[in-house]
């Protein structure tokens, strides 16, 4: 049974929110926290529960193609609303899919050679092709990724914020990749901000923003933050063998 305590926001009666850390290519992790997270919904109904992505699913692990594709499906989990957070990685691997050769070795170093293997493309041949081997529904999914989702008293960002700019006029740039001074300050960000980005090895919670990038790509486990009424708890999927995924080969 999940373990609950108070939370340093509110959602509206209701409604419930299962937001997922950074996933990297961990499908098989993924589809084991699902199962974590359709189990809790069935102990605990609710009303209203949304599956929540905080970005980051693509490079470093080995199976990107396949995580993709589970998330270009639609919600797996049967009565629940999904909203999908941009993060860093997706932002730069949009940009080398365009062929502008700076962002692509961007991309290779920041992971890609293992997103980029995931769809049976060899990293070290033709950029070219890429877009062009790449599922256009993998492509559209990640264009259509947003860059804040907002309820109750909780922002849901990839990466975090300025302090000291109101939410809706921070930078993109901001959002998808900022830790300092955001880590470390005490501000009031006009929301308790919900974020990957950053590994720790346990959640993190304080009074102005919860972590839950538990470093699944280094052996670390999945996390699902778990926010209803005025409460918070965890849902984990502990670290497995990821093999490359061959559908898209």
């Amino acid at each position: 049974m999940i373990e609950l305590s108070p939370a340093p926001a509110s959602l509206p009666p209701g409604r419930r929110i299962y937001a997922i850390g950074d996933i990297h290519g961990c499908n098989r992790q993924l589809a084991n926290l699902y199962a974590e997270i359709a189990a809790d919904l069935q102990a605990r109904p609710v009303a209203s529960a949304l599956l929540l992505h905080i970005g980051d699913y693509v490079d470093r692990g080995a199976d990107t193609a396949g995580v993709i594709e589970r998330l270009v499906q639609g919600c797996p989990i049967p009565g629940m609303d999904m909203v999908n957070i941009m993060g860093n990685h997706e932002s730069t691997m949009l940009e080398a899919l365009t062929g502008e050769r700076a962002a692509g070795t961007d991309w290779l170093f920041a992971g890609g050679k293992a997103a980029l293997q995931s769809y049976g493309i060899d990293p070290e041949g033709p950029r070219d092709v890429w877009a062009g081997i790449i599922p256009q529904s993998h492509q559209e999914f990640l264009r259509g990724l947003v860059l804040m989702h907002r309820e109750g008293g909780y922002a849901f960002i990839h990466a975090g914020v300025r302090p000291g700019i109101a939410l809706e006029d921070q930078a993109r740039d901001d959002l998808l990749r900022s830790r300092q001074p955001f880590l470390y300050s005490e501000a009031d960000f006009g929301a308790v901000i919900v974020h990957g980005h950053t590994p720790v090895k346990t959640p993190v919670v304080r009074h102005n923003r919860i972590a839950i990038d538990t470093g699944a790509v280094f052996g670390g486990k999945l996390t699902a933050v778990v926010l209803e009424s005025d409460t918070i708890g965890f849902l984990f999927a502990d670290p497995v063998d990821e093999p490359v995924s061959i559908a898209h080969r």
